[in-house]
């Protein structure tokens, strides 16, 4: 349904094609940002004297027009583009409207002439696309104003922005029209400007770091790589179920065994969970492998990394305030090195449980055990053992580390591709960075032993079958690749939401998502 203004706007855009006026261009070259003209100040002319001899600088740009306000034989309005905002300035008699034909002082429209002032009065419209020829003057209010010596539209706006629309608090408004956000909510462009670079930043630190940028697919045979539940999806031609990506662990570490040394990529990863301001079933990750390394190398390269983004990004700040799953709000200084956090012994001083001697069948024992302790949480009786020592953890001690903090020395039991430690079994070398309850990183030296894997995941089926969602599946194609050789290694992995929107104070992952998934609006 279009308002009354829209279907206003629709009438004048008929009418400027009956006049033959191009009103949906194909290009417009030569674009000057407004940031660059803001430099050229000390360039600015007299008033009267481009009421004398018009505009004389060839300087062409587009934006979009803000505001209109016409007081007689002279307008105002406000334009902005992607790095600022500025006054333009229309004179009647002192410019020319382009219709992408001709150049011309007037136009028949209704069988009526416009001059190009009443064109710019009564057939542009705020939220339109203009481009301009111009000049510089300041105001008597000393405001640099653009002289316009002649505009043409580029792409007229039919809806117009909602009323107020800077002011709407409704979450749901604000992500399923972001674009309505950006336009008049400069703290959530820069945001999003700022995620940009955040993202180039980091490939610059992978590339000086001598990693190689690869693909993997998204679409597998198997949803391995992390315990989460998958999303399926059936390919008709093969008429099989594939399994969306819920990590590409498994295939980046069969890139080492085809000779790659250090590998990483950017990727979207896809878990069939649950949603809440900390959780998103589609999202962007980093995940890294590089031979020779072991898990203690990737501490070390974490520290180094956050250096490198707080030294080349000036507008993150080491010292940020993060809420936690509770919203209470805790100061975290980014500054390194960080805090190291033993697993296996803070879990038994926060509750007085061993973790490291239960197994993967101990989940009786394990169950009886946490209650003695006067834990609980939800669904405990259906869960196998990894599960229960993760959310045993959960629940006494990542409430308690405000971070950063590498928490690390996990039981085996948690981690099936995972090296067990040469100086104690069983546990894994493995370490988590933890935010005030957020985990950001995971990381491990690498299981490479192609017989223990196959074994851990012959363990995991079994859990899998007793109703474990998030036990790891099977994938036979990766041992079949693990017994070719695969080189030592340490793996990493970093979400890129979670981490961005504590550097950014948000507390919504969605905050920090261009165009987060949403229910269709018939579902709601």
């Amino acid at each position: 349904m279009y308002s009354n203004e829209s279907i206003d706007r629709i009438e004048k855009i008929k009418k400027l094609k009956e006049a033959w006026v191009i009103v949906y261009a194909n290009n417009y070259h030569w674009k000057v940002d407004i940031q660059d003209v803001l430099k050229k100040q000390d360039k600015s002319k007299e008033v009267e004297l481009l009421q004398e001899t018009w505009a004389s600088w060839d300087f062409k740009t587009a934006w979009r027009m803000m505001s209109y306000k016409s007081h007689w034989k002279l307008a105002f309005a406000k334009i902005t583009d992607h790095t600022w905002t500025i006054q333009i300035c229309f004179m009647k008699d002192k410019f020319k409207f382009n219709t992408w034909k001709e150049v011309i002082d007037s136009l028949i429209i209704d069988s009526e002439e416009k001059s190009s002032y009443k064109i710019s009065e009564k057939f542009t419209n705020v939220w339109d696309y203009i481009g301009i020829i111009w000049d510089l003057f300041l105001t008597k209010h000393w405001e640099l104003t653009i002289f316009v010596k002649e505009f043409q539209i580029l792409a007229k706006a039919i809806r117009p922005l909602p009323e107020k629309f800077h002011w709407i608090q409704d979450e749901e408004t604000i992500y399923r029209q972001r674009y309505l956000d950006m336009i008049m909510n400069e703290e959530s462009f820069s945001r999003f400007k700022l995620r940009s670079k955040f993202i180039k930043t980091l490939r610059d630190f992978y590339d000086k770091n001598s990693f190689f940028e690869i693909e993997t697919p998204v679409l597998g045979n198997a949803a391995s790589g992390a315990a989460a539940a998958p999303f399926i999806t059936h390919h008709n031609d093969f008429d099989e179920d594939f399994f969306m990506r819920i990590s590409p662990e498994t295939y980046l570490k069969r890139a080492t065994v085809g000779r790659f040394e250090r590998v990483v990529e950017f990727t979207r990863n896809f878990r069939n969970e649950w949603s809440d301001p900390s959780h998103m079933q589609e999202f962007s990750a980093i995940e890294h492998y590089s031979a020779w390394w072991n898990y203690e190398d990737n501490m070390k390269f974490t520290e180094e990394m956050f250096d490198y983004l707080f030294k080349n990004i000036p507008e993150l700040k080491k010292e940020v305030l993060v809420k936690d799953k509770m919203w209470l709000e805790k100061m975290v200084n980014f500054a390194t090195p960080w805090a190291r956090i033993d697993y296996i012994e803070w879990v038994k001083n926060a509750c007085g449980i061993d973790v490291s001697k239960y197994f993967i069948w101990d989940e009786k024992m394990l169950i009886e055990d946490i209650k003695k302790a006067w834990v609980q949480f939800e669904w405990m009786d259906k869960m196998v053992v990894p599960t229960l020592i993760d959310y045993l953890y959960k629940k006494v001690l990542r409430p308690s580390i405000t971070g950063p903090a590498f928490v690390y020395n996990y039981p085996k039991t948690m981690q099936p591709l995972a090296r067990q430690s040469d100086t104690n079994p069983e546990i894994v070398e493995q370490f988590q960075v933890v935010v005030n309850w957020w985990e950001i990183i995971k990381a491990y030296s690498e299981l490479v032993d192609p017989q223990i894997q196959r074994t851990n995941f012959e363990d995991q089926a079994k859990a899998k079958e007793m109703w474990d969602e998030e036990a790891t599946p099977w994938d036979e194609d990766f041992v079949y690749a693990m017994e070719y050789g695969m080189p030592p290694q340490s793996g990493w992995w970093m979400w890129i939401e979670r981490v961005f929107s504590l550097l950014t104070e948000q507390s919504n992952l969605r905050d920090v998502v261009l165009f987060p998934l949403m229910k269709s609006e018939k579902n709601n």
